[in-house]
């Protein structure tokens, strides 16, 4: 009874194919009608091949099934078990032939030379139309083999078909061979530019897939290193003009001016983030660094020296920079953050660091990539540009991000010269309003007092 239910599995499993088969048939003879009113090529190749397209081929034999039926064959019983054998060894393999794991397989392989044995014996036996089951045998042969072999099994067919063929039927047999060797090299040739077209276009596919999530992955670390700092700032500078509006309007509305500033600014870099061409400017990121800073109530010291950087490693420096900035501002609680830039013929070196309190007492050294989700973005990026990025607490508190980066093609670039927290007294900077005596709480005050009632634990990264 095993072999019954096996055989009635395989019948269920054929009946689905054909029913899948038909289908797909369907579906693609509604795109090529769509194609011949639009002119649009269709989006899919239409249907895989499948066994069912080699049955017909199984007419061949339909000559050697009438002479048997007609009682022109002596010995029928020994030919329709012959003819029996063949087709389903034919259905077998030719079914096995579209699934590469199936068709390399050695039972595949077994039931291959099975129908050669069963096919040379017919043919001998009988000749006459018992004859073009070599073609077939050519066709199951091609539709299976692959590679350096195709070649040798075709001229071994073809050879077999010819010697036998003309022990028979005397020069016929070219016919047999010829066709034989045609079947085999001809079936092979079309499943394999069909397979090679479909592997192509599922290659294609898979490579237009991976650039959709790299791009999804950029936008993402973007629009957490552009909206991170930029809310962070306007948090900052938010609190501290509410607390200012009451004592003193004038710094209050400076700082509502920045505010507004610092948006126009986010919107203009979230719309370049968007189609993938911003390019980020050290210097810029160096003055927005020392102005949040400042808002903040945090002494900047930046310093930088070394030749002209690639414009891709001041976008990457940048980055780095407006990260660690915005980590000192949210979680720090620190009053002092040194920004130290040096570079050489071959490296830039980058380190920024705060005195921040909270770190623990013997922390654990500096891990590359530790941290949230923009140190995480950091590290992959220098990573893929073939530098490094650090981030840890140090062991005398506060916190240090360290970034190394090749210095790469360079371009002009002004130098910017070490400054001091004492240059927020420029006209440029927003918190010199702040200053003013007059009111009694200068703009540093108000501002730590805004960081302390929104910052998170001191001591960690985002």
């Amino acid at each position: 009874m095993s072999w019954l239910r096996r055989v009635s599995c395989q019948m269920s499993a054929w009946q689905d194919a054909r029913t899948q088969w038909k289908d797909d048939q369907a579906a693609f003879k509604a795109d090529q009608r769509a194609v011949r009113k639009t002119g649009k090529l269709p989006e899919h190749l239409g249907p895989p091949p499948s066994g069912f397209a080699l049955l017909p081929w199984l007419l061949m034999g339909m000559g050697a099934f009438s002479n048997l039926f007609q009682g022109k064959t002596p010995n029928p019983w020994i030919g329709g078990l012959g003819l029996l054998a063949f087709n389903s060894l034919y259905i077998y393999v030719v079914f096995r032939a579209f699934v590469r794991e199936k068709r390399e397989a050695r039972s595949t392989r077994g039931a291959l030379i099975a129908m050669g044995v069963v096919t040379s014996a017919l043919a001998i036996v009988y000749g006459g139309s018992w004859l073009l089951f070599f073609p077939l045998l050519g066709l199951a042969a091609g539709a299976i083999v692959r590679g350096r072999w195709l070649g040798r099994t075709g001229i071994g067919l073809s050879a077999l078909a010819g010697v036998i063929a003309g022990l028979r039927d005397g020069w016929d047999a070219v016919n047999v061979a010829y066709g034989t060797f045609l079947s085999t090299m001809v079936t092979a040739a079309i499943l394999s530019l069909s397979e090679a077209v479909r592997e192509l276009r599922a290659a294609r596919e898979e490579l237009a897939r991976r650039a959709v999530e790299k791009e999804r992955l950029r936008f993402s670390r973007d629009l957490h290193d552009l909206l991170g700092h930029t809310l962070s700032v306007i948090v900052v500078k938010s609190e501290a003009a509410r607390r200012l509006a009451h004592r003193d309007l004038d710094a209050a509305l400076v700082q509502v001016s920045d505010i507004e500033s610092v948006g126009r600014q986010a919107l203009t870099e979230i719309r370049e983030a968007v189609t993938g061409y911003r390019e980020g400017s050290l210097a810029t990121e160096l003055d927005r660094a020392r102005s949040a800073l400042q808002a903040a109530g945090i002494d900047p010291l930046v310093r930088q020296s070394g030749p002209p950087l690639a414009a891709q490693t001041e976008a990457l420096l940048g980055w780095v920079v407006r990260e660690a900035v915005t980590n000192a501002i949210r979680h720090s609680g620190a009053t002092r953050c040194e920004i130290t830039i040096e570079g050489s013929s071959e490296r830039v070196h980058t380190r920024i660091a705060d005195n921040g309190h909270g770190a623990p007492s013997d922390p654990p050294p500096p891990l590359p990539g530790i941290g949230g989700t923009g140190l995480k973005g950091l590290t992959e990026r220098l990573a893929a540009a073939g530098g490094s990025f650090e981030a840890g607490p140090t062991t005398r508190g506060g916190f240090v991000v360290t970034a190394e980066l090749p210095v790469g093609p360079t371009e002009p670039l002004e130098a910017l010269e070490p400054t001091e927290a004492t240059e927020a007294t420029e006209a440029t900077e927003p918190m010199e309003a702040m200053d003013a005596s007059a009111t009694g709480v200068t703009g540093t005050s108000a501002a730590q007092a805004a960081v302390k009632d929104t910052a998170a634990a001191p001591g960690t990264v985002a």
